[in-house]
């Protein structure tokens, strides 16, 4: 059985990566197990589009997929920016706001 992480990479798949990263980071966050991911993905196919192309590039190959998930982080290059940058922003933690979240006591 696949996990939900190994369902974004074969989706992610279709855009050709040169580098591929999918981190499940829902122990960061209050909504339980595979809810919340990080994909650094690098493609060729992100030459000459903007942030909002390259995001809807990845929406689109998610498909169905997206409404299984509450949030994907996406960090989206072309080849030539991971070969002068290859750093990738650490996620915050979440800071609550959920409705299964506790109340904090007073």
């Amino acid at each position: 059985m696949s996990t939900r992480a190994d369902q974004i990479r074969q989706a992610l798949a279709s855009l050709q990566p040169r580098h591929l990263e999918v981190l499940d980071e829902s122990h960061m966050h209050s909504r339980g197990l595979e809810t919340h991911y990080k994909a650094v993905v690098v493609s060729d196919a992100f030459d000459g589009k903007r942030l909002i192309q390259r995001h809807q590039a990845v929406y689109a190959a998610m498909g169905g997929l997206m409404q299984q998930i509450h949030a994907l982080a996406l960090h989206t290059y072309t080849p030539a920016e991971w070969e002068a940058d290859a750093s990738v922003p650490d996620s915050p933690r979440c800071r609550g706001g959920s409705k299964h979240d506790k109340p904090a006591a007073h």
